[in-house]
Order: C-alpha cells, then sequence, then structure tokens
C-alpha cells in the first residue's frame, strides 16, 4: 500500500462504465466500505464500440440519484481522447507523462491516490492503475463473473497491489473465485444497501415512462442482450431467440409481456417481436427508455423474468424474490469458444441455478436446478479447465468432482478434448489421444484409410 506525503490530501478515484456499477459504489460508500477522503472522483467511461453513438452513464436516467456520492464525476474518454477506453494502456515509458497530465487535468495536485475499479485484468481498469503506479486497489464486481476466474494473468506489479475484491451476494454462499491468486479476500456489499440505492433509481424522476399494465396480472419481462455482438450467436440467431422467450411466456399463460431490449440493439428485433406477440395473442411493450432492470423490477413486480445469462436474472431472484427462468443456456455452452471465455462462468451458473423455461413444473414451483454446494465443486472443476495455469491448487478439486458427477446432466458444461488436454477425468481413451486436433488432417487421414479400403476391394476382386 502506498504510504501518505506529509501534506498530501488523499483522493479516491471510482472507476465506473455502467449504471450497475455505480449503483453498487453507491452501496458500497453508504455503508462506509471505503476509508476517509478529502475527495472522491466518479471517474466515468463509455466502453460501447462507438461511444459517441452511446449514452454516457452520467447522462443516463437516474445517475444524478447517484451524483452526491462524489465530489467530482470525470470522463476517462475525454481524458485518452482520440483513443478506445477498451483498446488503449499506457506505454511503459509514458506512464509518468501519464500521470503528470492525469493529476493536473483533474486538478490532484500531490494527493495520494486509491483506485476502485471493475474489470481489473483488462482495460480501461487496468490502463488507469498502470498510471497511477503504485496506487492501492479496491476491485468491485457488477455482475456474475466474480465467481469465475482471473480471464489472464495479470501483471503482479498491479495484482499485489489489490487489496479486496467487493462483490453483490447474488449466489448466496457461493464465494468468488476471481482474484484468489493474489491471495485478495472477497467482501460482501449489503444487499439491503444496494436494494436502497435502487429503490431511489426507481423513484418519479428516473425516466421510466409509465407502462400501461393489466389490472388483473402483473406481467412477464423478458431482458436481450444483444449476444451478436459478441459474436456469440448470430442476428437471426437471437431474434430466434427472443422470440422464443415470448411464445415460452405465452405457454406458460401470460398474456402479456414487457420486452427490455438492450440499449444498443437493433429495432427490427422488436418489430419481430410485435408481429410474433400478435401472431400468438400476446400483448407486448416493448421499453425504449434506457433504465436498469432492477428499476422494472420495482415499478412492475413482473410475474416472471425471463432471460438467457443476465446478472439481471440473479438479482430478480436473490435479491426481489422474483420467480425466473432461462432459456438457450445449452446453445451458449456449446458455442462459448475458447473454452477460457469469460463468459463461460455466468452462463454455467444460470444454467445450473435456475429453472428452463420450457420446464413448466420447476418454473412454476421455483424449483433450483442445482444446490450451491454442488454448484461451488461444478464451479472449481470449470475455473480450472479454463485457468490451469493460474489456478493449478484447484486440480485436485477438478479431479475430485469430475470423477465423482461428470454424467448426462454435467457433460455440456465441459469440452472432452479440454478434459484431454489436462489429462482430467472424462478425457479421450489413451489409445484415441494420438489422433490430430486439426480438421483438416483428420480429413486427409479420413481419405487415406477410404483409398486404402478401396484398393484392398480392388485386390480381393
Amino acid at each position: 500500500m502506498a504510504t501518505t506525503s506529509p501534506g498530501a490530501g488523499r483522493t479516491q478515484i471510482f472507476l465506473a462504465s455502467t449504471l450497475y456499477g455505480a449503483a453498487t459504489l453507491a452501496a458500497a460508500l453508504d455503508t462506509d466500505r471505503f476509508g476517509p477522503a478529502d475527495r472522491r472522483i466518479l471517474l466515468v467511461s463509455n466502453n460501447a464500440a462507438t461511444p459517441e453513438t452511446t449514452t454516457a452513464l452520467d447522462a443516463m436516467p437516474g445517475f444524478d440519484r447517484l451524483r452526491g456520492r462524489f465530489d467530482d464525476v470525470r470522463s476517462w474518454n475525454e481524458a485518452i481522447f482520440p483513443f478506445h477506453p477498451g483498446g488503449w494502456a499506457p506505454r511503459g515509458d509514458d506512464v509518468v507523462l501519464w500521470e503528470r497530465y492525469v493529476r493536473m487535468l483533474w486538478d490532484l495536485g500531490d494527493d495520494d491516490i486509491e483506485l476502485a475499479v471493475e474489470s481489473i485484468q483488462v482495460n480501461p481498469a487496468l490502463a488507469l492503475a498502470q498510471v497511477f503506479t503504485g496506487a492501492p486497489v479496491d476491485v468491485y464486481a457488477d455482475g456474475l463473473m466474480s465467481y469465475g476466474p482471473t480471464r489472464n494473468k495479470i501483471d503482479p506489479l498491479v495484482g499485489t497491489r489489490v487489496r479486496r475484491l467487493l462483490h453483490l451476494d447474488l449466489v448466496p454462499g457461493l464465494t468468488p473465485l476471481l482474484l484468489t491468486e493474489f491471495g485478495v479476500a472477497p467482501e460482501i456489499v449489503p444487499t439491503d444497501a444496494f436494494t436502497k440505492v435502487l429503490a431511489e433509481l426507481a423513484e418519479g424522476e428516473a425516466g421510466l415512462t409509465d407502462v400501461e399494465l393489466p389490472e388483473a396480472q402483473a406481467p412477464a419481462l423478458v431482458l436481450g442482450q444483444y449476444l451478436s455482438a459478441l459474436n456469440i450467436l448470430t442476428a437471426e440467431e437471437e431474434e430466434e431467440l427472443h422470440i422464443r422467450m415470448v411464445r415460452g411466456a405465452a405457454e406458460l399463460g401470460h398474456t402479456h409481456v414487457v420486452f427490455k431490449p438492450h440499449p444498443t440493439a437493433p429495432a427490427r428485433w422488436s418489430r419481430a417481436l410485435e408481429k410474433e406477440a400478435r401472431t400468438i395473442g400476446v400483448e407486448l411493450t416493448v421499453l425504449d427508455t434506457p433504465v436498469l432492470a432492477e428499476v422494472l423490477y420495482q415499478r412492475m413486480r413482473p410475474a416472471l423474468v425471463i432471460g438467457c445469462f443476465s446478472t439481471a436474472l440473479l438479482t430478480a431472484s436473490a435479491l426481489y424474490g422474483l420467480p425466473v427462468a432461462r432459456t438457450g443456456t445449452d446453445l451458449l455452452l456449446e458455442r462459448l469458444a475458447p473454452y477460457q471465455n469469460s463468459n463461460r462462468v455466468p452462463v454455467t451458473i444460470v444454467d445450473a441455478l435456475l429453472p428452463d423455461l420450457s420446464d413448466r413444473a420447476a418454473v412454476t414451483e421455483r424449483r433450483p436446478a442445482m444446490g450451491t454446494g454442488e454448484l461451488t465443486g461444478l464451479l472449481k472443476a470449470v475455473g480450472f479447465a479454463m485457468q490451469p495455469q493460474i489456478y493449478p491448487r484447484l486440480r485436485a478439486d477438478a479431479e475430485r468432482y469430475l470423477a465423482r458427477s461428470l454424467g448426462p446432466d454435467t457433460w455440456r458444461y465441459f469440452k472432452r478434448r479440454r478434459l484431454t488436454a489436462l489429462a482430467l477425468p472424462g478425457a479421450l481413451p489413451s489409445q484415441l489421444a494420438f489422433i490430430p486436433r486439426n480438421a483438416a488432417v483428420r480429413r486427409v487421414a479420413r481419405r487415406a484409410r477410404s483409398v486404402q479400403r478401396s484398393i484392398k476391394r480392388t485386390a480381393l476382386g
């Protein structure tokens, strides 16, 4: 930890890119999870592919409710313009110059700096930590990825400065794996403090247009994610996934569905849903206001929340006690590549815990698919398979879980070739391990064997 310079002040810089993340920070501040400071700066980063066409965090409905927790709001995009926050980091030789520049830009003087960032393993958080060399770092998690492994190796000069991981208790009883390779201890942001902050966002000026809802029945809420932007699904597949969600709601008896599209999703998806809803006799409301799903939970109290693997499914269940259902996770578990894809753990958690939309009884009874204890074992095995070099200590746990629990219900969480490469239970039999991985080589081998069989038949004839 950095030492305090004589006469210097203390400035805390909080980096946020989403309203959900800013709300998490607000709840942590409200419960004194951060020490005293002379100045607190909220540093806003717009990480959208085209930030110029996307609403920044500090311009979103409801942000004014959070603004009072901070002394100042600054823009990381403006500080590093014309570079993109997701792709820029300072060169080693330029770090000192960048720190001088930022201190001048934000009137930091000689203050000692403390950082609170999300996703420390990638930019912009990593870049900010590199600019302020030596500053102590707190990491906060605004989603399910905290329960998975760190997605890549972090420079020890950064990783050893991380003091703790602040996270929401989205899966009670489950301990985050993120950053444990540096001995970082997790610390829960109290749920009641977080829901209180969200209640502020849900008040009148949060920007949510009143939705006409039937008095007799609360609507089902469908959450869009825009997975095609991540190259996980094609646009057509994701459009069909949303249609399946609306159909599934109708099959469960819901006559009114509210669709919350991803803010950057194409408008034509909403039109396709409207057409499908008319066909099956469902009243569909499409929200065009960028608002947190948690605000909708409080304003609408939906009868059912449907999604793919959004963190909002877990906040609906764990924080608001709402019934939830998932669909499409089986396809994503198959499609995610490489195996180390950081979305694998969120998809695994949602698939393992929440009922499938097509299982009417499980959805109605709100029956979890897997207990927390079994989920812990599963995630240790998945985490080791994803990042064996970062978490070698998990090998024994992975071997134990796979030897005991690998079967028809759990195979979808693993890839046989991955298990083979790591010599784990479930690997290819040793006599078949010589088969090359390259598809082209396998095709040539099959063709050669076919020619050999042809030659033999001709010789026998």
